[in-house]
């Protein structure tokens, strides 16, 4: 990966990391619980905590996907192999590394 490469992922994942943090409190909004008191009927009661269920899953994969952009921009600070596979050497392809930040190894070696 050349300077330039390493730039233009460096900013990808930037702009990726600050949208991410945006959406945090706005999900972590939506997992407060209903109040026992508010009358919004079984049913509803019920809707909510499904999609309760839902929000929790994504909030859980919006920290986990946080921690990996970050990971990633350490490694494309500090390593100067990062972009390169760990098993044959050959360039990563960058929408790979923007897909999967922690990716490794090449599509080739990785299947």
């Amino acid at each position: 990966m050349d300077t330039k490469e390493r730039e233009d992922f460096t900013n990808v994942i930037k702009k990726e990391l600050e949208a991410l943090r945006e959406q945090l409190p706005s999900l972590e909004k939506r997992m407060e619980p209903v109040s026992p008191d508010a009358s919004i009927g079984r049913l509803s009661r019920l809707d909510n905590m499904v999609n309760q269920g839902v929000v929790e899953k994504q909030l859980s994969n919006t920290r986990v996907r946080i921690l990996k952009l970050e990971e990633a921009l350490r490694r494309v600070q500090e390593d100067e192999d990062f972009g390169l596979c760990a098993e044959c050497g050959d360039p990563i392809p960058l929408k790979r590394l923007l897909a999967m930040p922690e990716a490794e190894l090449c599509v080739e070696c990785a299947s």
